[in-house]
This record gives structure tokens, C-alpha cells and sequence, in this order.
């Protein structure tokens, strides 16, 4: 599956203006999670230029491998599977025995929209207030239109590299967490 998204950088104001402007356009709140995320590295993943991650939510745990493909001017393509996993300690015991170890933990708090043909996340990270619009790069367009963003920084690093620079090793990981 190709997965294409959109990131920006936001400022407290600004995240309440869209937040005031989903609602104004008929955006339907889906919800929102507290996420734990691990990002797992080894030899492998090195040489294709993959990722592989754990997400553990309240209410679940997803396995995902991404690897960035192409790459269109502020818009991400990545190719992602992901599967929903029922026990994410067992997962994580599998990974260690091909030799995935954890490189990167990060936290985030996720509220997620449906507007029209894409979904809207805001997030919020210990180093930042992001939002991600996730569709095809018509709908992503449309969307940023309706939302009138067209003035927003876009925000090229993924989480992970942005974990990396602005998080706190811990022994062998690096960390991004909530206080």
C-alpha cells in the first residue's frame, strides 16, 4: 500500500484555528490516543532504507514496516504495511531475534479527523505541534484549500528523525517522551 501525507509545523493558536475549522466544514472527529512509539533498527532495515514500528495505544498495538519511496516536493510517499498485533511483548521478543533491536521511542498525543477524502491528525509530541493530512495529493490540496493552511510551514523530517535530533539517549535509545 502507498501511503501519501502532508506535515506541518503548528503554533498553539494556529491548532486552535483548525480545530475551530474542521468543525465549521463538517470534519467528523473519529477520536483521539496517547501513543508509545517504537522504532526498531538493524542491518536489514539499514540497507533497504525501511522502518519497522511498534504502536501501542490504549487499545491497541500495530506492527508497521515503511520505506520512503520517491519523493514529490513537501509530499511523503512511503510504501506501509501494518497489521494489528494482540500481543506487542511477544512481537517485540520476534524482532530481537532477527536482530531488530529498539533505536527510538517516541510519545504523542493523536486527535484524528475524516474530511472529505482524507484524514486530518494533530499531534502533539514533546518537541512540537504537528498536523499530518493523509489522501491522494488532489485531496490533500482540496483539503489544505478548505483549511486554509496555505501559509503553514511544511514539515519535511519524519517523527523518528526528528526523535533522533531533538530526543534523550538512554543507553542504546533514543527517547521523546512526556514528562
Amino acid at each position: 500500500m502507498l501511503e501519501i501525507e502532508k506535515k506541518y509545523r503548528l503554533s498553539p493558536d494556529r491548532r486552535i484555528e483548525i480545530v475551530t475549522y474542521l468543525n465549521e466544514i463538517g470534519a467528523i472527529f473519529v477520536g483521539e490516543d496517547f501513543e508509545e512509539n517504537t522504532i526498531y533498527g538493524g542491518d536489514a532495515l539499514e540497507r533497504t532504507g525501511g522502518i519497522v514500528r511498534i504502536r501501542r495505544t490504549q487499545d491497541r498495538a500495530v506492527l508497521t514496516f515503511k520505506r520512503r519511496v520517491g519523493d514529490q516536493a513537501d509530499v511523503k510517499q512511503q510504501v506501509e504495511y501494518e497489521t494489528e498485533i494482540s500481543d506487542s511483548d511477544a512481537v517485540a521478543r520476534i524482532l530481537a531475534e532477527l536482530d531488530l533491536s529498539p533505536k527510538l521511542i517516541y510519545e504523542k498525543r493523536r486527535k484524528t479527523w475524516t474530511l472529505k477524502t482524507t484524514e486530518v491528525v494533530l499531534d502533539e509530541l514533546p518537541f512540537g505541534l504537528f498536523m499530518e493530512i493523509e489522501g491522494s495529493i488532489t485531496a490533500i490540496r482540496e483539503a489544505e484549500m478548505l483549511l486554509g493552511i496555505d501559509d503553514l510551514e511544511t514539515e519535511h523530517e519524519t517523527y523518528p528523525r526528528l526523535t533522533a535530533t531533538l530526543g534523550t539517549r538512554t543507553g542504546d535509545v533514543i527517547e521523546a517522551r512526556f514528562s
